[in-house]
């Protein structure tokens, strides 16, 4: 390790962080606001705007397009500029496009500004992560970045709850949702004053002095509350200056597909991609496909409400999992166990069983993204930390992008069975590439992890 890095590992968890963890994660939650809104503003527009259902598929992937832009651009900026400016220039994208997408007539106006508001917030959602993870140590990381994650709960279950009480109340109620989504713009200002730039990073671009600024700055926080700072061991402290190699956007590509990356590159890309595939074809279709199996529009939001609640379980029992088994054994079981409750919520017949299967599978796919979460950022280098995270994740996207269109096409002909069925074949493969090529992290420091598979 750096002088940097060993200062970070021995700070306690403290205040400074539980500061970067709200603010990250109020992040998350409006993230997760904006994906999860679509859903419940579908049935709405179907009928007012007459809509078919590979219109209602285009538009519910038309965040997931500007979110794979968004991905890659705040990736490959994020390591080139600075994660900082990355995240609130995208917050800044994503609030204007979301006002403006509520005041549409057509629905060629609304799909352009989503894909606009998708670019903002696959930006923002792609860098929290890796710039966040870069400030804490390794004895508590995986629950601190499985923990942020889980904020994205409190936003699926806020958007069900605006669904399930405002779009129905009223004619303009999807206009009233949609605009409350490009409310976190405010967090602007704060983001301002609290985030300072990752140390690591600026180690990584030769830009020690700022790193040591943010570093004593954590230093004085932790101190001030009355802790003790142990000292450094010289061991922990590599021998040699950190790495300042200036990146461009050609060479940090080629260096995750270089022969030391290249393994675990591909390992990120089919477990994002068969994540977000399951997850979408899930979450952005069950109330339009409630109300299509006879339920009333409120009734179906409602079942919705009660599924998005159990994300918030999930998320935090597999941050605490992320610490006691490790990243990967969180992510394959909690996709497994997935892939199980989306075949059976093939087979069900009643409401009850659609809401029991709803409840787990909820659980089960969204404690996996709380291992991925804190996965992604651990398996690369810093220097390019943030280009593969956001590469992986924007490939993920395409998951996204291709799940509500084809459940569009498979459900008139083969219906529940056959999409939730296509749901867990996918599942079961992403939680093979996970554990066959995945690298462990648990314990380990960010620097240790990935030693022996990059030099230069």
């Amino acid at each position: 390790m750096t002088m940097i890095s060993a200062r970070i590992e021995r700070l306690p968890f403290s205040g400074f962080h539980r500061k970067l963890l709200l603010a990250g994660g109020l992040g998350y939650t409006f993230d997760a606001m904006d994906a999860a809104i679509i859903a419940f503003v579908l049935p709405v527009l179907r009928s007012a705007w007459a809509l078919s259902s590979l219109q209602l598929g285009i538009m519910a992937s038309a965040g997931f397009v500007g979110f794979f832009f968004g991905a890659l651009a705040a990736g490959t900026l994020g390591d080139l500029i600075g994660r900082r400016a990355v995240m609130m220039s995208a917050l800044v994208v994503y609030c204007l496009a979301s006002a403006l997408s509520a005041m549409t007539q057509d629905w060629t106006s609304f799909l352009g500004l989503r894909i606009v508001a998708g670019l903002g917030c696959g930006a923002e959602s792609v860098i929290i992560a890796p710039y966040l993870s870069e400030f804490v140590a390794r004895r508590y990381r995986g629950a601190f970045t499985g923990t942020l994650a889980g904020f994205f709960s409190f936003g699926f279950v806020a958007a069900a709850l605006l669904g399930y009480l405002v779009v129905p109340a009223h004619a303009e109620g999807w206009r009233i949702v949609i605009f409350i989504t490009a409310l976190p713009v405010l967090m602007l200002l704060w983001w301002r004053r609290t985030l300072p730039e990752s140390p690591r990073w600026l180690e990584s671009q030769g830009r020690v002095a700022e790193a040591e600024a943010v570093v004593q700055a954590m230093e004085r926080s932790v101190e001030g509350r009355g802790a003790t700072l142990r000292p450094l061991d010289a061991q922990e402290v590599a021998a040699s200056a950190p790495s300042t190699t200036q990146g461009s956007v050609l060479r940090n590509y080629a260096t995750l597909v270089a022969r030391g990356l290249r393994r675990t590159t591909v390992m990120t890309w089919l477990m994002w991609a068969s994540m977000t595939f399951s997850y979408y074809a899930f979450f952005t279709w069950i109330p339009s496909l409630l109300v299509q199996s006879g339920m009333t529009i409120t009734k179906s939001f409602g079942y919705s409400l009660v599924i998005y609640i159990a994300q918030v379980p999930g998320y935090f029992t597999a941050a605490w999992m992320n610490e006691r088994i490790g990243r990967q054994a969180t992510i394959v079981s909690y996709m497994l166990l997935g892939g199980l409750c989306a075949l059976g919520l093939a087979l069900t017949r009643s409401e009850s069983q659609i809401m029991l299967i709803g409840v787990l599978l909820s659980f089960f796919m969204n404690g996996a993204y709380a291992g991925i979460y804190a996965y992604t950022p651990e398996v690369f280098p810093t220097h390019v930390r943030a280009t593969g995270s956001g590469l992986a994740s924007g490939i993920g996207r395409i998951g996204g992008i291709a799940a509500p269109v084809l459940v569009g096409l498979v459900y008139p002909s083969l219906g529940f069975a056959g999409v939730f069925g296509m749901t867990t074949a996918v599942l079961l493969f992403g939680s093979a590439a996970v554990l066959i090529l995945g690298v462990p992290t648990q314990g380990r420091s960010l620097e240790t992890i990935t030693s022996g598979t990059f030099t230069g």
